[in-house]
């Protein structure tokens, strides 16, 4: 039986979810927990490869089982054997040639920015802190600019193949002070690419470029103009859709 999962977790103390050779991983941890109840040699696949430091609320896997006790059971098992931070948080039955990467009709992801005058210690490990003042218009009128079928190679590098062309469903920044976040929706992103894209609306809202220079460095596909990569740990993969 082939099933699929929603899997949150926090990306702090991982490399990232897919599987490497010295390095802890989500995937592996979660191939670990179904070895300790009985499924070895079980390969996990994910919908999204989340970088280092990066967290998930809605990551999509799936795995082939030979579990004869219910997918209830299932879920109460695995979450007994992972790690505090990785839980199961649903799971069902899937057709028998589902891919949650391959099948996947968008991602969804969010960056979270705090910000305020001073740093919170309970806010750091999910969201970059930003102490000084931000054009939230003119970095919500940048996030217009994104939506669209078109060349993204100035915001990172493709995963695989050639193509750095992606489309983007919608891309929409928010304020609710002290928090910022950054909501964009795509059918697949290039490495790096809502980090890439962060960074540079920060320089928007920082007045380090204006939305027209936003929109050349765009319209540029020169990864050289983008602003700085965000770091990963204000970023979290939320949803993806099927």
């Amino acid at each position: 039986m082939r099933v699929r999962a929603i899997v949150a977790y926090d990306g702090t103390e991982y490399s990232g979810f897919q599987r490497q050779a010295n390095a802890p991983t989500v995937q592996a941890a979660l191939e670990a927990a179904l070895a300790q109840i009985g499924q070895e040699g079980v390969t996990v696949l994910g919908a999204g490869r989340t970088d280092a430091g990066v967290h998930a609320l809605g990551q999509v896997i799936a795995f082939d089982t030979s579990w004869a006790h219910g997918l209830e059971a299932l879920l109460r098992a695995m979450n007994a054997v992972l790690p505090p931070d990785i839980v199961v948080r649903a799971i069902e039955e899937a057709p028998p040639d589902f891919h949650p990467r391959y099948d996947a009709r968008s991602r969804c992801y969010r960056y979270t920015v705090y910000h305020a005058p001073v740093r919170c210690p309970l806010a750091r490990r999910y969201s970059l802190h930003v102490s000084g003042s931000l054009d939230i218009e003119a970095m919500q009128r940048a996030a217009q600019l994104l939506p669209g079928t078109r060349d993204f190679a100035s915001f990172g590098q493709p995963t695989e193949g050639e193509s750095t062309v992606r489309t983007v469903f919608q891309a929409t920044v928010q304020a609710s002070p002290p928090w910022l976040t950054f909501d964009i929706e795509a059918n697949a992103f290039l490495y790096r690419m809502v980090r890439s894209i962060m960074g540079t609306l920060l320089q928007v809202g920082q007045g380090e470029l204006s939305v027209e220079d936003f929109a050349a460095v765009l319209e540029s596909r020169d990864r050289s103009r983008a602003g700085p990569t965000a770091p990963p740990h204000g970023l979290c993969l939320m949803a993806v859709k099927y």
